[in-house]
C-alpha cells in the first residue's frame, strides 16, 4: 500500500514537472520569431495590410514577425497554410473574405471555423459606381432603368466570374426582387481594369469598393451612387447607402482579419488580442489605412466571428441562387 502511495506521489511530481514548463512557456509567449502568412501576392492590398500589421505587432510583442506570401488556388494555398500550422501562436495570418466563398465553390473544405479569429481590422464596402458620362445621377434612377430595360441590357465588371464584387452585385439584384444575372457580368482581373473599361464605355457599372474608385471619383471621371454598407462611409459622406436610397437591406464588404490556427491556448490569445487591438488603434495604422483609402473597421474575436459567419451564409445563398456554387 505504501509502495503504491509512493508511486502515485512520484507520478504526480513528474506530471507537475512537465506541466510547469508548459505553463511558463505559454505565460512567457512569445519567446521566438512569429510568421505572418498572407494568402495573396506581394504588393496587393492584403499584403500591404499584413506588412503594416506585422511591423506594428512586432513592436508590441517584442519579437520579429516575418511576412510570408503563400499564393495560389484563389487563396486556398495561403489560407490552408494558416489553418494547418501548429496552434501555438507562432503562425498568424491575414484572412480575407474569400474564406467565405472558397468552400461554396468546391475549392476546399476550409471554413472560418478552422481559425481562431483575433480581430477584424479592415472592411471596404462595395459600392455602385457609373462613369461621369452616365445619364444616371442617383442609384434610384439606375435601378429603375435596370428594372425596366430587358435583362442583360446593363453590363458590370470589377473582378472575375464569381468574385466578391460580382456577388455584391448579384446580392443587390436579389434584394430588389430581380434575377441575380439581371445585369450581365463581364469578368476582369480586378477593380482597376473594370473601372478603366467603364470609363471607356465598355461596361455600365462597377460595384467594387468606393475606395478602389476614389482617384477617379475625385478626378470627376466616375460617379459614386451608393454604398453597400450599414452607414455612410466616412471618406464618402455624401454617398447614400442602398438602404437609404432604395430600401434594400443588402450589405457587403471585402474585409481582412488577423487570425491564427484554431485551438490557441487562452494565455496566448490573451496576449495576442490586446496587442492586435493596440496595433489597430495606433496612429501608424490609422495613417497608413487613411492614406491608402482602406476602410477602418474593428471587431473583436466574438463579434468578428459572428460577422464572418453571417457573411458565409449570405454569400453561400447568393452563390447558390446565381448558379455559382459547387458545394452544399
Amino acid at each position: 500500500m505504501k509502495k503504491r502511495t509512493f508511486l502515485t506521489a512520484a507520478s504526480a511530481l513528474v506530471a507537475a514537472s512537465l506541466v510547469a514548463p508548459m505553463a511558463m512557456a505559454q505565460s512567457d509567449y512569445p519567446t521566438r520569431p512569429i510568421q505572418m502568412i498572407v494568402p495573396w501576392g506581394a504588393g496587393g492590398g492584403t499584403d500591404a495590410v499584413g506588412r503594416i500589421y506585422a511591423s506594428i505587432l512586432q513592436e508590441e510583442l517584442g519579437k520579429p514577425i516575418n511576412v510570408v506570401n503563400r499564393t495560389g488556388g484563389s487563396g486556398v494555398v495561403g489560407h490552408s497554410a494558416i489553418a494547418t500550422a501548429p496552434a501555438d501562436g507562432y503562425t498568424l495570418g491575414v484572412m480575407t473574405i474569400e474564406i467565405d466563398m472558397m468552400h461554396w465553390q468546391g475549392l476546399t473544405d476550409l471554413t472560418y471555423k478552422d481559425y481562431d479569429i483575433l480581430a477584424l481590422v479592415n472592411a471596404d464596402p462595395a459600392g455602385v459606381m457609373v462613369s461621369s458620362d452616365s445619364p444616371y445621377n442617383t442609384v434610384e434612377e439606375l435601378l429603375e432603368a435596370i428594372k425596366t430595360e430587358p435583362k442583360g441590357t446593363f453590363k458590370a465588371s470589377g473582378t472575375g466570374q464569381g468574385g466578391i464584387w460580382h456577388l455584391a452585385l448579384a446580392g443587390w439584384m436579389l434584394s430588389e426582387g430581380l434575377p441575380p444575372d439581371q445585369v450581365t457580368w463581364v469578368p476582369s482581373q480586378g477593380a482597376a481594369p473594370g473601372l478603366t473599361d467603364m470609363v471607356a464605355g465598355g461596361v455600365d457599372i462597377v460595384p467594387s469598393s468606393l475606395a478602389e474608385g476614389r482617384s477617379l471619383i475625385e478626378a470627376g471621371r466616375v460617379k459614386a451612387l451608393a454604398s453597400m454598407s450599414d452607414e455612410r462611409q466616412e471618406i464618402f459622406p455624401d454617398v447614400p447607402t442602398l438602404k437609404e436610397a432604395t430600401g434594400s437591406d443588402w450589405t457587403m464588404a471585402a474585409w481582412r482579419a488577423i487570425v491564427a490556427p484554431a485551438g490557441l491556448d487562452q494565455a496566448v490569445k490573451d496576449t495576442l488580442v490586446p496587442a492586435v487591438e493596440k496595433a489597430y488603434n495606433s496612429d501608424q495604422y490609422k495613417t497608413f489605412m487613411t492614406d491608402r483609402g482602406f476602410g477602418m473597421r474593428w471587431a473583436g474575436p466574438e463579434e468578428a466571428t459572428k460577422m464572418i459567419g453571417d457573411d458565409d451564409q449570405a454569400l453561400g445563398d447568393v452563390m447558390k441562387k446565381a448558379g455559382l456554387a459547387n458545394a452544399d
